[in-house]
């Protein structure tokens, strides 16, 4: 090495001699885009270099520390970047404290996970959170310990062994905006260290956050109004974009990444498959934008990649970009700077649902033939519901192309029958998921005391699909189907799907949450109840409501897992449909999805011959969908589908 090391030289430096030659071979891919990405954002400094050598270093020293187990998965994962793409790719979502109560807990069900096919095991923030209240543990006081409440650092790296001999990528969320306001730099910042005080956006006065407010959003406008804290010790305003406790991390400071990016490969190094990169379009700040989805925010990301790539290159990262279809093909970056491997497709989940409200495709049509087709080796991440609320506002653009007319479906609602715009419309979209105007939704509005407003709109999926409210056996037959329906475009999209804990069973919504003061102010509680031992106990009966959406939803399952057209990467077409209710998706040449979303059956025309994967029924000429049906058909003949 020379006396004057390159940042290149002093990380091989610090390597053992056996990972000298590997690590070389993956610097020559990723080092020049971390470099590149890295000099855009802070090559302006006098101590670019010496920063970026220490930081080269230190991804040296923990990539040397990586254990050997997953070492070894990383050169299988690398072999083969499209791993995750297979269609026996199904993703589980779930909090510790809900489904296994502690991560010891959580390795008791893998059984469960197995019976269900789950390949990718999300587990919602289970780092030691702020003291009190938190977000749900998304205000994280530690990124290095475990919830004393819910295990161990060791009881972690178990389970993620566990996991691993069974088959299962663990997720973890990865808080990139925010830290909570006991974490040690917060800690710091108001014992008056400058260090730690610039690691935060800090402004002495109202000056600047008033400018900045004039064009920034409001993400809990209810619970937490406006975009910055005054914390007396501070002396001085600090941005919060969420809640006062979470003080937003300032990435314009080289430190902040530095630290970030070891943070992240020291939890990968537990056994972390995955990380859901949580608020990614807020990281960078610019006066005059709405500081979201900024070109500095997708470099951070894309510098975030290629250190994923030098050190753990079996390790996925996730976006959790809640932005317009038209925004999520920034997520995956370029052949030349990658950046994500997976993107929620919010946008798709959202306009599931509005169909159903709406009983008419139009902006599920819309949303399907804006999507993009996906780059190599990346997926989109499919859902029905989650920890969070349904965010209506997502499909603004959409909405906004596609107003209804008086008369037709979704034109009446609160607003005085004014039809047309897309706040408008998806405001009445939100009533009708809190339950307004008689429908059969048992849901609750979410940061909005305006009925006019399209608010967010909270709930388990079977209690918005009508099961908690369902009247007669005919009324649940029916919002079983609805459930199923949505899960059905979820498995075939051609995405990553992943289940919310629950929805298996058909788990309705916990009320409970308001005696509890913690989360009383937060209807996201919601749909964040406990796993029910009961409905899993019955989940094999066939009468039981459980043991029905259990049976058809693993069947669901068993029938992608044989079907390779509905892998994340196979082709998809959105086919023209006569009528506006049923939405037409052929994958490849032999495989079509057929999903009514009304509540009256339809007949349609269908050449060739085929067959229904849910029963085998062979079919011709013509196909008949029931109410919130669906048809998974397999082509018999050699014709090409049209």
């Amino acid at each position: 090495m020379t006396n004057n090391p390159t940042p290149v030289e002093r990380m091989l430096a610090v390597l053992p001699d056996h990972l000298r030659a590997e690590a070389a071979r993956r610097l020559a891919g990723a080092e020049p885009v971390l470099r590149e990405r890295l000099a855009g954002l802070y090559g302006e400094r006098a101590d670019f270099l010496p920063w970026l050598g220490d930081l080269m270093e230190n991804i040296g020293r923990l990539h040397a520390a990586r254990p050997a187990a997953l070492r070894r998965q990383d050169l299988r994962r690398a072999a083969q970047a499209d791993w995750f793409l297979s269609q026996r790719m199904l993703g589980y979502c779930a909090y510790v404290q809900c489904f296994g109560g502690t991560l010891d807990g959580v390795g008791r069900r893998i059984g469960h996970l197995r019976e269900l096919g789950v390949s990718y095991l999300h587990l919602l923030p289970f780092l030691r959170p702020r003291a009190g209240e938190n977000d749900g543990g998304f205000a994280v006081a530690n990124f290095d310990e475990v919830d004393p409440a819910l295990g161990s650092n060791a009881d972690l790296e178990a389970l993620t062994a566990r996991l691993r001999g069974a088959g299962i990528s663990l997720c973890s969320d990865f808080i990139l905006n925010h830290v909570a306001d006991d974490h040690a730099w917060a800690r710091g910042a108001r014992a008056g260290d400058p260090a730690m005080r610039a690691m935060f956006h800090v402004f002495p006065d109202r000056t600047l956050p008033d400018r900045y407010e004039r064009t920034l959003g409001q993400v809990f406008p209810q619970a937490a109004p406006g975009n910055f804290s005054y914390v007396e010790e501070l002396g001085g305003w600090v941005w919060t974009t969420f809640y006062p406790y979470q003080w937003d991390l300032n990435y314009a400071n080289p430190a902040v990444f530095a630290a970030m990016a070891a943070t992240m490969l020291r939890l990968a190094n537990r056994g972390i498959d995955v990380f859901r990169l949580d608020s990614t379009a807020f990281l960078w700040k610019r006066e005059g934008s709405d500081c979201m989805n900024q070109p500095e925010a997708h470099a951070l990301l894309q510098a975030l990649r290629a250190v994923v790539a030098i050190a753990a290159p079996g390790v996925l990262l996730k976006a959790e970009a809640i932005v317009p279809t038209r925004e999520l093909p920034a997520y995956f970056g370029s052949a030349a700077a990658p950046e994500c491997h997976i993107a929620y497709h919010s946008s798709l989940m959202a306009a599931g649902w509005a169909a159903l409200a709406e009983q008419d495709t139009e902006l599920l049509r819309r949303v399907v033939a804006a999507t993009p087709a996906l780059p190599p080796a990346a997926s989109w991440l499919s859902y029905v519901r989650c920890h969070d609320d349904i965010g209506w506002n997502v499909l603004r653009a959409e909405a906004g192309a596609g107003d209804h007319a008086p008369g037709e479906p979704g034109a009446d609602g609160a607003d005085g029958g004014q039809a047309g715009g897309a706040a408008a419309r998806l405001a009445r979209v939100a009533r009708f998921f809190s339950g307004a105007d008689g429908s059969y939704a048992a849901g609750a509005a979410f940061q909005s005391s305006d009925p006019r407003a399209a608010h967010g709109s909270n709930g388990m999926a079977a209690s918005l699909a009508g099961l908690e409210t369902a009247p007669d056996d005919a009324a649940r037959a029916a919002a079983r189907r609805r459930l199923l329906l949505l899960h059905g475009l979820a498995l075939s999209f051609g995405a990553l799907p992943v289940l919310f804990m629950g929805d298996e069973l058909a788990q309705r919504n916990d009320y409970g949450y308001s005696a509890r003061p913690q989360h009383a102010m937060d209807s996201r509680w919601l749909q964040r109840p406990q796993f029910d031992q009961q409905r899993w106990a019955a989940r094999h009966d066939g009468g039981g409501e459980a043991g029905q959406v259990y049976a058809a939803l693993r069947r669901l399952v068993r029938l992608r897992q044989s079907r390779p057209e509905l892998a994340a990467g196979a082709p998809l077409a959105l086919l023209p449909s006569v009528d506006p209710a049923v939405l037409a998706l052929a994958r490849g040449e032999r495989f079509l999805a057929l999903l009514n979303f009304s509540a009256v059956p339809h007949t349609l025309d269908l050449p060739g011959r085929w067959t229904c994967l849910q029963d085998d029924r062979a079919m011709a000429g013509g196909a008949t969908l029931e109410p919130y049906g669906m048809l998974w058909l397999a082509r018999d003949d050699d014709a090409i589908s049209t």
